[in-house]
């Protein structure tokens, strides 16, 4: 008993000791009791005779970890496996939460191990029962908690049991205990529909919850996803899901209780909704199943009770949003009651567009019902009316309108806090919206066009103007740049069936004249001094992925050459071709580099466009012909692009001179390789002019960082023998001692040795079979003995230094590329030369 005390004591300062010292002492001295199977015997000791809860926590987790590290004999497991059982019965409801929570998960630990070892591990469901009926809200709760965690542990892979193991015990799990837990669970919430205790309603709408999110075909779905797909409930379960009162008892529970308790009802229906079709034995069956949704949810919408609160709210959204997935139109409209039903949903989603501070994470779902509606709408057969005719356009309207009254508030500059820089919402919106602007494509056009004209006539006089109120012009680009961000996302669509028919052709060219109009006038006047303000660079990222959107869809490799929509730009604008189009696109890249020296996302933006214009086969020839990109090619220096000066966009420069050795090679010249290189070529020759004495200047180190970076991109570019040759001439031998002479000299410089590392890693690397010399040719042996030369200087350098506390940064990150350079050069032994 002595030596019980003192361990007490120990477990008392494990768990609560704010000394760290002290409870570092306290683990290793317990340490034994989890990893001694010889201490099994004890920790049921102490479970038996310890008076604190610190001390039954450490005889609960040890033995949970004995369990999943350690091949304990069957008979062994079988006795802790009954007498935790016995343990929870006898002493569970004085037991501390957290303790019973540790016995339970011991308890579902050993069932699932010894699921295939034993017969008696498959009754666990039937000993759970028996605590449902002992009468006690207290035996009640322990039973309920410990299916909750039978079905989780049953669900989740463990550390200590192989992937394929995991899936035979969950399978088999499924197939034998599962169904009759969930019956387990429905029996439980009828029996505590009128129980004021919430706890136990908690526990088992809980456990209905994680029935119905169970793994059933082994796909092991992220539950962090939004998006879970279909829920693949097993046949069997077919007559409990065809009776009404199952579906019910969830609607009742939600209206009947509050959250965070109607919220798990909710997320019950909203697994309950994405139930597979071919769950039903027939239409009329799956027919019925559907009108008791949509009367469920009709009821709720004419009530609104529990909407107020946020999570009830994102949480119904969801599971109207399922609607979308499940079902289709023509199953809607045949349902009674449909026009009420998507009248109220209509009211709902213009209240939720309207309240876009407090709905905006849940509309993307309401959005997504509206969008699979619309689209479902060639395919509707039969005389049942839709009546989405009435609503979308009203629906479109006011999420335009809602786009333009959030910028009002004036938001903050932090990224998180905006909206237009909350990417993934952002695209999530974007994704859906497009779809109910072509759906009455006329009229949504021309509410945007008569949105956008006053804004941009507007925009377009403080360009005149020598100074101008920052708030005002902020407000109003906010507002442009939301319309640009809508009008990309149309254009985005326009492959998709009936969006290409020349009528909406003339509308894509109104909306996009619109924005090639905005273009002239963002770097103009006044704006041609604001690169530097947050609103003006979510403007330019807009018309950027505007250009991406168009550029598929109307220039180059995939698109059409749509005569329609050429012809009405070349009435505005006079564009009548896709290299005038171009030539504007290019424009603004060339504008973007030139004058944005510090915004890296505006900078890497404009570099992925320029890429991809770049890359593809005809819209690269086109390029060639333009005088901009020419002049690109020609002067790519500091002096024309401040950009390649500024240190924090120094990674964009692999990018810029990717795309430009893309473009460089397209013309098959060595003599334009030689003259594009000439920039290039004068730092090389600044560098090696360059005494020993003073090589370890930041202007140097700068200088050595963003050649190594530009190296990289053109050898990236580099796709065929051709190619390479011009590249490895070029730099051999006449400038291969400087990269030797940079790693000896800036060694301790992660900043300088990584970008040299990963430029000498790519450039060995043998893609498309570019490193293949001919075999009279000692390139290959002399490039080897260069990378040689390489890695035994940094190496023997940088294993001599002491390790920082930032060592990966410092000292791995180096090594693992100059393994990766190594592993490169030995692979290719026989391509370079060697026999």
């Amino acid at each position: 008993m002595e030596n019980l005390a003192q361990l007490e004591a120990l477990c008392e300062r494990l768990y609560n000791s704010q000394d760290s010292a002290e409870r570092a002492h306290a683990e290793n001295t317990l340490k034994c009791f989890s990893v001694n199977t010889d201490y099994i015997s004890q920790c049921q000791y102490i479970l038996e005779n310890a008076l604190t809860p610190y001390a039954l926590m450490l005889a609960s987790s040890s033995l949970l970890k004995q369990v999943t590290d350690h091949s304990l004999a069957l008979n062994l497991r079988l006795d802790i496996w009954s007498y935790i059982f016995n343990y929870l019965a006898t002493r569970g409801p004085k037991l501390q939460p957290f303790v019973t929570a540790s016995l339970i998960q011991l308890l579902c630990r050993v069932t699932k191990f010894g699921w295939f070892d034993d017969e008696r591990f498959r009754d666990v469901v039937k000993e759970s029962a028996n605590f449902l009926s002992q009468g006690t809200s207290e035996h009640y709760a322990i039973g309920l908690k410990i299916l909750n965690q039978l079905v989780s542990e049953m669900n989740q892979p463990n550390p200590g049991l192989p992937s394929t193991h995991h899936r035979r015990v969950a399978c088999s799990f499924r197939d034998q205990s599962l169904f009759q837990i969930f019956q387990m669970s429905l029996t439980s919430l009828r029996h505590l529909q009128s129980d004021v205790a919430s706890r136990l309603q908690e526990l088992a709408l809980s456990l209905a919850h994680k029935c119905l999110s169970f793994d059933f075909v082994g796909t092991s779905i992220d539950e962090s996803s939004e998006e879970f797909g279909t829920v693949q409930i097993p046949s069997s379960w077919r007559p409990l899901l065809e009776d009404s009162s199952t579906l019910q008892i969830f609607f009742d529970y939600y209206s009947i209780t509050k959250a965070p308790l109607s919220k798990e009802a909710l997320e019950c229906l909203v697994r309950l909704a994405s139930v597979r079709r071919s769950l039903f034995v027939n239409d009329a069956a799956r027919s019925k199943f559907l009108a008791h949704l949509m009367t469920g949810t009709k009821e709720i919408l004419q009530s609104g009770q529990g909407l107020a609160d946020h999570d009830n709210y994102h949480e119904y959204c969801r599971l109207l949003g399922r609607f979308r997935v499940n079902y289709q139109l023509s199953e809607l409209v045949n349902v009674e009651g449909y026009s009420d039903w998507i009248r109220l949903v209509a009211e709902f989603t213009l209240k939720s567009l309207l309240s876009w501070q407090w709905a905006s994470s849940s509309v993307y779902y309401l959005l997504g019902l509206w969008s699979r509606l619309v689209s479902s709408v060639p395919y509707l057969k039969g005389d049942a009316p839709s009546l989405l005719d009435e609503f979308v356009p009203k629906i479109t309207e006011s999420f335009l309108t809602s786009r333009f009254n959030s910028v009002q508030v004036g938001f903050p500059d932090d990224l998180s806090e905006n909206p237009l820089d909350n990417v993934e919402l952002l695209q999530d919106q974007l994704d859906c919206f497009p779809y109910l602007c072509r759906f009455q494509y006329e009229s949504s056009g021309s509410y945007i066009i008569n949105m956008m004209e006053p804004v941009l006539q507007s925009y377009t006089e403080k360009a005149r103007l020598q100074t101008c109120d920052k708030n005002d012009l902020s407000i109003i680009e906010a507002k442009l740049t939301w319309v640009v961000h809508i009008i990309a996302a149309i254009l985005k669509i326009k492959q998709c069936t009936g969006c290409s028919m020349e009528s909406q052709e003339v509308l894509d060219a109104e909306l996009s004249a619109r924005v090639l109009q905005l273009i002239n006038v963002t770097d103009s006047g006044l704006h041609s001094q604001r690169y530097g303000e947050v609103s003006k660079q979510r403007l330019d990222r807009a018309i950027l992925t505007f250009f991406q959107h168009f550029r598929k869809s109307y220039v180059g490799d995939q698109a059409m050459h749509s005569s329609k929509l050429y012809a009405r730009l070349s009435e505005l604008l006079g564009l009548h071709d896709h290299l005038l189009l171009l030539n504007v696109i290019v424009g603004k890249i060339a504008t973007n580099l030139k004058c944005y020296t510090e915004s890296e996302q505006v900078i890497d933006h404009t570099l992925s466009l320029f890429l991809e214009l770049a890359s593809g086969y005809m819209t690269g020839k086109l390029l060639l012909k333009l005088d901009t990109v020419k002049f690109i090619i020609a002067n790519h220096t500091r002096e024309h692009f401040p950009f390649l000066e500024e240190y924090r966009c120094s990674r964009s420069r692999t990018t810029f001179y990717y795309t430009i050795g893309w473009l460089i090679f397209m013309e098959d010249s060595p003599i334009k390789f030689k003259s594009s290189m000439e920039p290039l070529l004068q730092v090389f020759v600044s560098l090696e002019s360059t005494p020993d004495a003073v090589f370890r200047t930041d202007a140097v180190k700068y200088a050595l960082i963003g050649l190594m970076r530009d190296l990289r991109g053109i050898a990236m570019a580099t796709n065929s023998r051709r190619t390479y040759g011009l590249l490895f001439d070029w730099l051999y031998p006449a400038h291969m001692p400087l990269i030797l002479k940079g790693i000896t000299h800036w060694t301790d410089t992660p900043e300088v040795t990584t970008p040299l590392l990963k430029f000498m890693a790519e450039f060995v690397l043998n893609k498309a079979q570019r490193l293949t010399f001919d075999s009279s040719s000692p390139n290959g042996i002399l490039l080897f003995r260069e990378v040689s030369k390489l890695i035994v200087a940094y190496g023997t350098r940088i294993l001599s230094l002491p390790n920082p506390a930032d060592i990966y940064a410092f000292k791995y990150k180096g090594i693992w590329i100059s393994l990766t350079i190594l592993a490169r050069g030995l692979k290719e032994l026989g391509t370079l030369g060697w026999t």
